[in-house]
């Protein structure tokens, strides 16, 4: 039987551990299918870009990458970096090269507590946690503006720029976007961060846009915080937190912070989307690629697995993303943990048991 809807998918592992959960992931959403009953299913094509890649041709993608990329109903997106490829270089080639192409100008990372997991906060044990940083992906600190010059004079005296762009229409359609999805959720919320009081253009034009569009959002309530201030918050009074978004920088640091206060960062899950669906989305796990641990089988592939459920929720799926974080909820709430995690399971095993409770939630319907 054929399905009644195929979505296109290209996987991109990449490097180190993003191979291994990505190859999760797609064991999951291919179980989630199978179990459909024919409503849908995905049509995986692979693409081997990342460091490997860079080795054997000294490019990180393909040079019509992006323009078959195209083509596809989503990204699924594993991990970049590895020694053979200077930092900058990897991403910049690869993951930075598909967001900005592609005008994924909306990074959600939400940050979750789950059951079974010892959170190094204490307020987690007592207190119901549950918040969502959005994160501004196309400009800000990351719009790859500067350069380095006068090396010519000699050794220590050169010198690098590093603009970060603020535009307002970048700042008003992300603020936007975080208000209108603090609208979906319990706590109507949305805290703006900034460092405006010592960045005084940029981010100055960010909150005077923030408080031009919450003026149209009289039911969500807000606040203007300074980084620093947020960086405590997360973790004094994170029982205030709903939606919380910030500068690409910014954003990209807090997130960080809320995944290692969850448990790890091999929890944490990231859609970069272009909410006008004029290019695919991406969905990735935000861990990196782990070289110390590539190949062990022993990756968290929760990240991943929760990125899928990001996807699936893309798709318009609510219902089957929600089955998928149940199922990771139950897999943890027994004690399927990986080493990050406290436990001792490996890759295949946690994977196995997220797909098995997923299957009996299926068959119960």
């Amino acid at each position: 039987m054929s399905a009644t809807q195929t979505f296109k998918i290209a996987s991109i592992p990449a490097d180190g551990v993003g191979k291994e959960v990505v190859s999760a992931g797609q064991r999951v959403l291919d179980a989630l299918a199978e179990n459909s009953g024919g409503k849908f299913a995905f049509e995986w094509t692979e693409f081997p870009w990342g460091c490997g890649y860079h080795a054997e041709t000294g490019k990180m993608m393909a040079d019509d990458g992006l323009e078959t990329l195209k083509n596809f109903d989503a990204i699924y997106f594993g991990a970049v970096g590895w020694e053979n490829v200077p930092d900058h270089i990897s991403l910049w080639g690869l993951r930075l090269n598909i967001t900005q192409n592609f005008d994924q100008w909306a990074n959600i990372r939400p940050v979750k507590f789950l059951p079974g997991v010892q959170s190094p906060l204490r307020k987690a044990d007592h207190t119901e946690l549950d918040w969502v940083v959005v994160r501004e992906n196309s400009e800000g600190e990351y719009a790859g503006l500067g350069g380095r010059n006068l090396s010519g004079r000699g050794p220590g005296n050169e010198v690098a720029l590093q603009t970060a762009l603020f535009t307002e229409k970048g700042c008003e359609r992300i603020l936007r976007f975080a208000f209108d999805l603090a609208r979906t959720r319990t706590v109507k919320k949305v805290s703006s961060v900034t460092k405006s009081n010592a960045q005084q253009y940029g981010m100055v034009l960010w909150d005077e846009t923030f408080k031009r569009v919450a003026l149209e959002y009289p039911d969500v309530e807000t606040e203007s915080v300074l980084v620093d201030a947020m960086s405590a918050k997360f973790i004094l009074r994170p029982e205030d937190l709903s939606v919380v978004v910030a500068s690409n920088l910014n954003a990209d640091i807090l997130s960080d912070l809320g995944s290692a206060l969850a448990g790890s960062l091999g929890l944490a899950a990231s859609a970069n989307l272009n909410p006008e669906r004029r290019f695919p989305s991406m969905f990735e796990p935000v861990h990196g690629s782990a070289p110390d641990i590539a190949g062990k089988g022993i990756s968290n592939p929760i990240g991943a697995i929760a990125s899928a459920a990001l996807m699936l929720d893309h798709f318009g799926l609510h219902e089957e993303a929600r089955r998928i974080e149940a199922a990771i909820e139950q897999t943890t709430a027994a004690g399927h943990l990986t080493r990050d995690i406290g436990g001792n399971a490996n890759t295949d095993e946690v994977t196995e048991t997220i797909v098995q409770a997923l299957t009996r939630s299926l068959a119960a319907l």
